[in-house]
């Protein structure tokens, strides 16, 4: 998948994710995510209700953010913890 823009001219679609993320989950939360981008549609996944997450959806939320999703209403422990893992990776 090619970046996308959520410009105006994008429409977009969004994924309420809550409760748990974690590894078992990503095939579904993915299959999501590229049946919007073959429909055209930017992914906005809101995270507001997200209370737990592991390392490998840790790191998905990392790739796929601004090249195949935007991450909106995103907790600050997943942000401080995409912080945290973005240092170990550069």
């Amino acid at each position: 998948m090619h970046k996308a823009s959520s410009s105006a001219s994008v429409p977009d679609v969004t994924i309420r994710v809550s409760g748990k993320l974690f590894q078992g989950h990503l095939s579904y939360l993915d299959q999501l995510v590229q049946t919007a981008g073959a429909c055209g549609l930017w992914v906005l996944l809101d995270l507001e209700n997200l209370q737990e997450v592991d390392r490998a959806a840790l790191l998905y939320l990392m790739r796929g953010e601004g090249y195949a999703f935007d991450l909106t209403s995103c907790p600050n422990f997943i942000r401080e913890w995409i912080s945290h893992e973005s240092v170990g990776i550069a």
